[in-house]
This record gives C-alpha cells, sequence and structure tokens, in this order.
C-alpha cells in the first residue's frame, strides 16, 4: 500500500541525495547531469501526487505520518505529516521545481552540476519544512533553505549578487533567532518538541505575546511583510531567473505557513491580542505597496513587490478571524479568509513564477530587464505575448484565473471583519491592475521599439512547455477551484477551533 511507504522521507531526501550525486558527477557531462537532475524532479513530483490522491479530505488529522526517535535526551524526534495546508505546498514545491530545471536547460552555462544540485536539495529541505512535525525539525530545515539559496544568487546572480545575498541571509538569519528562543521555551513547558503538543499548550498571555512576536518576526521576514521587505526587490534582481522563481513561487509560503502551524494554534490569545498589527501591516502591504510597484522601471523589481503586495492578502486573510467572530458570531467567514489565505498562496506560486519565467525569457533575449528597453514585443513574439498577457491578467486578479479566486474569498471575509479592511484590500485589484497592465503595455504592444526588438525569436519548444504548464495551473484552479479547497477545508475548520480557543494558563 502507498501509506506504508515512507513517502514524505523519499520526497525530501531523494531531492537531496539527488543533488549529492550531481555534485559527484560534477561540469565534466553537463548534458548528463541536466537529464538527472530533470529525471529527479520528474520522479518526486510523481511521487508527491499520492499525496493528494490518497488524501482523506474528511479528517483534519497529520497523515502519512512517520515517527522516529532521534536525540531521545531531549526528546526530539523525526516525526513527518501533512495535513490540508501543508500537501498543496509540498506538490506545488516538486511542480515548480521540475519547470525550474527545464528552464535552466539551456541557459545556466557556469558550474551546471552545481546550479542543478543547488536547486535540488533546496527542493528538499522546503519539503521538510513543511511535513516536519517536530519544532527543531522544522528549525534545521527552515534555515538549511538559506544555504543552497546563498549559493544560488551569490554565484549565478547578477553585479550586486554579493550585497542581495548577504541582505538576504541576515534578515531571514536575524529572525529565526527569535523563533528559536521561543521554540526553546515551548519546550521548557511541555518537555517535549513535538509542534501538536505545543498546540494543546496553556500559556500565559506574556509568553503568549512575546512568542507571538517572535513568529511574526521570523515568519514576517520570510512572507516578507512590510516594513521587513526590503531584502525582497534586491534578491529578485540579482537572483538568476530560476532563484527569483523558487524565491516567490516556494520560499514567501513558508513565512505564511508558519502563522498557520505556529502562530495562530499555539499563541491564540496573543492573536486575538495583536491582530490589528498583523492587518495593518497586510493592508500597508497591499496599497501602498501596490503604489511602490507602479513607479518601477525594472520588470524584476515591479513583479517583486507586487509579490509583497499578494502576499499581504494570504496574511490578511489568516487575521481577520477573530473579527469576523465577533461581528458576526460564526466561523463560517474565519474559514474562508484561511482558506482564501491558502489559495492565494497556491496561486501566487504558479502566477508569479510564469511571471518571472517570462521576464527569464526576455532577458536571455535581450539581456535587460529594463521596461524601456521594450515595446512591441508581441509583433514578433506572439505566443509569449499571449502567454505573457494570460499571466498578467491572472496576476490583476481576473476571474477565470487562480488570482480572482483567493482574492476573492478574502475580500469577501474581509467584509465580514471590517467595510473598511474590505475597502482596502480590494484597492489592490485597481493598483494590481495599474502596474500589471502599465508594464504589459510598455513590453509588448505598440511599435516595435528599436532592432533589438524586431530581431527577436519566439518562444522554443522548451520555453513554450513550462509556461503552458503554468498557465493549465492558472485556469484550471480558476476555473475549478474545489478541489483544492476541499482538502483544505477539514484543516481550516480544526484551525479555528484551536485558534478560539482560550489557553492562557497561570
Amino acid at each position: 500500500m502507498m501509506s506504508s511507504l515512507p513517502l514524505l522521507s523519499l520526497l525530501t531526501w531523494l531531492p537531496i541525495l539527488g543533488g549529492v550525486l550531481l555534485l559527484f558527477v560534477g561540469d565534466r557531462a553537463p548534458e548528463t547531469v541536466k537529464r538527472l537532475a530533470l529525471g529527479m524532479t520528474v520522479l518526486v513530483f510523481v511521487l508527491s501526487i499520492p499525496l493528494y490522491t490518497a488524501f482523506d479530505i474528511g479528517t483534519a488529522r497529520m497523515q502519512f505520518e512517520e515517527y522516529h526517535r532521534w536525540i531521545e535526551i531531549f526528546n526530539i524526534n523525526y516525526h513527518l505529516g501533512v495535513d490540508g495546508f501543508s500537501m498543496p505546498l509540498i506538490i506545488l514545491t516538486t511542480f515548480i521545481t521540475v519547470l525550474v530545471v527545464i528552464a535552466g536547460w539551456r541557459v545556466i552555462q557556469y558550474r551546471v552540476a552545481q546550479y542543478m544540485a543547488a536547486f535540488l536539495m533546496l527542493e528538499g529541505v522546503m519539503i521538510g519544512a513543511f511535513a516536519a512535525l517536530d519544532a527543531i525539525l522544522f528549525y534545521i530545515f527552515f534555515e538549511a533553505m538559506l544555504i543552497p539559496m546563498f549559493l544560488i544568487i551569490g554565484i549565478w546572480g547578477g553585479p550586486r549578487r554579493i550585497y542581495a545575498t548577504v541582505k538576504f541571509f541576515l534578515y531571514t538569519f536575524f529572525g529565526s533567532v527569535f523563533m528559536l528562543i521561543s521554540l526553546i521555551y515551548l519546550y521548557s513547558l511541555t518537555g517535549s518538541f513535538e509542534i501538536l503538543d505545543f498546540h494543546r499548550q496553556a500559556i500565559p498571555l506574556k509568553p503568549q505575546i512575546f512568542i507571538f512576536l517572535s513568529f511574526l518576526i521570523a515568519f514576517g521576514v520570510k512572507v516578507p511583510m512590510w516594513p521587513v521587505h526590503t531584502w525582497l526587490p534586491d534578491a529578485h534582481v540579482e537572483a538568476p531567473t530560476g532563484g527569483s522563481v523558487i524565491l516567490a513561487a516556494i520560499m514567501l509560503k513558508i513565512g505564511g505557513y508558519g502563522f498557520l502551524r505556529f502562530s495562530l494554534p499555539i499563541t491564540p490569545d496573543a492573536s486575538r491580542e495583536l491582530d490589528w498589527l498583523v492587518i495593518l501591516m497586510s493592508l500597508v502591504a497591499i496599497v501602498y505597496i501596490g503604489f511602490v510597484a507602479l513607479a518601477q522601471k525594472d520588470m524584476k523589481k515591479l513583479i517583486a513587490y507586487s509579490s509583497i503586495s499578494h502576499m499581504g492578502f494570504v496574511t490578511l486573510g489568516f487575521f481577520v478571524l477573530y473579527r469576523i467572530i465577533d461581528n458576526t458570531g460564526s466561523a463560517d467567514g474565519a474559514v474562508m479568509g484561511i482558506e482564501g489565505g491558502m489559495v492565494q498562496m497556491v496561486s501566487h506560486g504558479f502566477i508569479s513564477g510564469a511571471m518571472f519565467l517570462c521576464v527569464g525569457v526576455l532577458y536571455d533575449r535581450m539581456h535587460t530587464r529594463m521596461i524601456s528597453d521594450y515595446g512591441g514585443v508581441i509583433q514578433v513574439m506572439p505566443v509569449f505575448g499571449a502567454f505573457m498577457v494570460l499571466f498578467a491578467m491572472a496576476n490583476s486578479g481576473l476571474p477565470g484565473t487562480s488570482g480572482f479566486v483567493g482574492e476573492f474569498l478574502v475580500i469577501l471575509s474581509a467584509f465580514k471583519a471590517s467595510f473598511w479592511i474590505a475597502f482596502l484590500a480590494a484597492l489592490t485589484l485597481i493598483l494590481g491592475a495599474a502596474y500589471t497592465l502599465w508594464m504589459v503595455r510598455r513590453t509588448l504592444y505598440g511599435e516595435v521599439a528599436n532592432d533589438n526588438v524586431r530581431q527577436l525569436e519566439d518562444v522554443n519548444r522548451r520555453e513554450f512547455l513550462f509556461l503552458a504548464l503554468l498557465a493549465i495551473a492558472v485556469l484550471a484552479i480558476g476555473l475549478w477551484p474545489n478541489p483544492l479547497l476541499e482538502v483544505m477545508h477539514a484543516s481550516a475548520e480544526n484551525l479555528i477551533q484551536f485558534a478560539t480557543a482560550t489557553k492562557v494558563g497561570s
């Protein structure tokens, strides 16, 4: 039976071991390295599919669990499992990594083996972070993600790559220190590092507030939330295309996932006390960062700021739950907000990945990301133009695309909390369309800007493949979101029970 296989361990360690294998092969046979990398990522993706097909949507309990004693003196265990929150994010990770390998097939000519190995190892530790049910195991994977991404930006990045990668490392490492202190405090209360034991622990309000704030710093930097967002545009601009895709599509989601797995269920009373802070930070990200995106001249920077704005919807959907329950006396709107935030995370993974890949296609041909260097691209690259317009529409929240579903659910739930919160959140439908369509108009339409644009060639079969796969994903969720909503519904209802329980201890 599939349930008897250590599926989560296979998904975590196969890509890591595959990365080690690529390092041994080295750059003596770059074509062999690429084929091995693609074969490994496709295998991991195929192995991840049973997480969905064999998933029991009627329960919130952890599934596909694996448990082994590890460091017994501190009661640290190798404990993996997935629920309706982590399972979709793992499948998103395995899918996007396949596309990143395909996207770098011809583009990366320098240290190919190390490049592919870094992405394989990064895939493994990201899956491990989503699957970990022991807090120390989660922390190890959470920190391990920094190493391959540090190398990806630092080695294959742009001219200011050292500045960008050091800034990225310092911001994220600084935040995680506070999380580690909180995890050690929770261990002192429970005698365990089991995350599910933390969920059941009664904690005094003042320590809850400290724990909540430490998680807010750690996961807020990862999302990233305003005002700790400034590392992201620099990292995106300097990262190679594959690095930008993984960073936007997967790594940012670790922060949103952390709020669901740690902040809300472990510190519900502090979350209620300080929900105004997260709502404020989310609204500033949605509105203010949207205006910042409007001022960008670099396509990558514009999409990076767009990511910050759209991720504001995620945290808003998660933390309006208390105001909804207070206003309506029902948890239905709160469940809708959490599900909307989750759908937004998955959708943003596809859309942001697609937008960065589109920029990469243009950059590979023109070696510039400046919007002013383009114009009339759709006249010479009609197939590419069709894909880019679709992804731009999705980024603007067009109905029928995945970008609409999550934002619509969050706005509906926010309306149950406050008209003004919903009004400010809904401004993203205007701002998102403004900065995205402004970039598309200047880049794709009008007269052919110059001879460099006139000589552009349309997408090749490799580029068509990864853009078409992302287009299918964006349209599938936009037209039929129910399969995704079903798998997370029980987990969302269970989280509401934890998040609304009074857990203040003596």
